[in-house]
């Protein structure tokens, strides 16, 4: 059980300096990843950023995620939860159109530019408050990957196995601090798990490390 989200970013820094990792740059989730990124960021003296993706809701079940699409248009979709759920091509073109939209909207707000930071050659560790379909995960993931970095990592103070499990298949090295065989939610694993505002998230950024 975690205090707060900076509490878990406490232990999760922990965690990456006892592994020696040695990371250039620190990408957070918003926006509740960001109060647990900056103490990682901080203690490995590492740049922060952002990396954004939106999850892409089923009809009539918004946070069933059937995929997630990031600020630069990439998308991951589970297909076999989209066959489950017979979920028409339209639907799906349509919402992937809107949260792509989302996505860049928020990525610009929270810097200057579109897009990611330079990552060409880097150590990136994306970093987010916990994952339980990993869907938004995936997309970041991905997108980082595709920026020619030399080494991404995923860390997140609590995911659900199953999730956990699918996602070391996109990184080179996934730290999770807990993945509890009776996972429901992130929110579970915190005392405190209030919504984090994007004004909030963004200060964050503004810190010095």
């Amino acid at each position: 059980m975690f205090d707060d989200r900076a509490d878990a970013g406490e232990r999760l820094a922990a965690e990456l300096e006892a592994r020696d990792l040695e990371i250039d740059v620190v990408l957070g989730i918003p926006r509740g990843a960001l109060p647990v990124a900056r103490p990682v960021a901080d203690a490995l003296d590492a740049e922060l950023d952002v990396v954004v993706a939106r999850k892409l809701g089923a009809p009539g079940n918004p946070e069933l995620a059937l995929g997630a699409v990031a600020s630069d248009g990439s998308v991951w979709y589970n297909d076999d939860l989209i066959a489950r759920v017979d979920v028409p091509e339209e639907y799906l073109e349509e919402v992937r159109t809107e949260e792509a939209e989302n996505a860049r909207q928020k990525a610009a707000r929270y810097r200057e530019t579109e897009g990611l930071p330079e990552l060409e050659g880097k150590r990136v560790a994306v970093v987010d408050d916990g994952v339980a379909t990993g869907a938004t995960a995936t997309a970041c993931l991905r997108q980082v990957q595709e920026s020619g970095a030399a080494w991404v990592g995923l860390a997140v103070p609590v995911g659900s196995p199953r999730s956990v499990d699918q996602l070391e298949r996109e990184t080179d090295e996934l730290i999770a601090l807990q993945a509890p065989a009776d996972f429901r939610a992130v929110g579970q694993y915190y005392r405190n798990f209030g919504q984090v505002t994007d004004e909030e998230a963004i200060a964050y950024l503004d810190r010095d490390g």
